[in-house]
């Protein structure tokens, strides 16, 4: 985590002597660094190759975008100029019903952002069922948590709808930070506060089950 704060604090600045070149990025270098343990990691690159998604275009995508985390209370406030070059560092595509976006265990270098459309988020029981966790709509994220900490998926994310999407991957995630702080703060501290909440919730429901025993 030092390792982080001390790109976020060095910008633009870039590395400073005696970095390593090998480790210029945070999250991307996550994967790496776990050897063995990622044989199974499953980019983008290839996951966009497998659901037939089609780029979306950009003149369309990045005012979608705009307007929803524009309006987002877990967003810090950013205007429209910054907004726009946060874009920059997304892929918008659009992924057509019944495709599996994220699948559950596998390793993945990457995140969602919905813009558009519905995505279930099941959890595959060792007998093959699913048991409905969630589903997802415009302006939910699915994948953080395997972006920051490198670790495998919870649960597989699959297309009910055809959707629209904003793609964001480890390598765009460190250039981001490195090249603007603050757009990456800021998604940092949009992710930060999604997850509490999303803990908080756990807690919470664990509390009133073992309170009801």
């Amino acid at each position: 985590m030092k390792k982080l704060f001390d790109r976020l604090k060095r910008g633009a600045g870039g590395a400073e002597p005696g970095d390593n070149p090998a480790d210029s990025g945070f999250f991307s270098t996550q994967f790496s660094e776990r050897g063995d343990e990622v044989q199974s990691l499953a980019t983008w690159v290839n996951r966009a190759k497998e659901v037939g998604a089609q780029p979306l275009d950009r003149k369309l995508a990045e005012p979608m975008f705009a307007k929803l985390w524009g309006a987002d209370r877990y967003v810090a406030a950013l205007g429209p100029t910054e907004l726009q070059r946060m874009s920059q560092y997304l892929q918008f595509v659009s992924v057509p019903v019944n495709q599996e976006v994220i699948g559950q265990d596998e390793q993945g270098d990457y995140m969602l952002i919905v813009l558009e459309g519905t995505l279930a988020v099941d959890r595959v029981q060792p007998w093959g069922g699913r048991a409905r966790l969630a589903e997802a709509r415009a302006g939910d994220m699915l994948g953080e948590m395997s972006l920051l900490d490198a670790g495998a998926r919870f649960s597989a994310c699959t297309t009910l709808t055809p959707c629209s999407l904003a793609v964001v991957d480890a390598q765009r995630l460190d250039e981001m930070i490195m090249n603007e702080p603050r757009l990456g703060l800021a998604l940092l501290a949009s992710l930060s506060r999604r997850l509490s909440l999303r803990l908080r919730q756990v807690s919470a429901r664990l509390s009133a089950l073992l309170s009801s025993n």
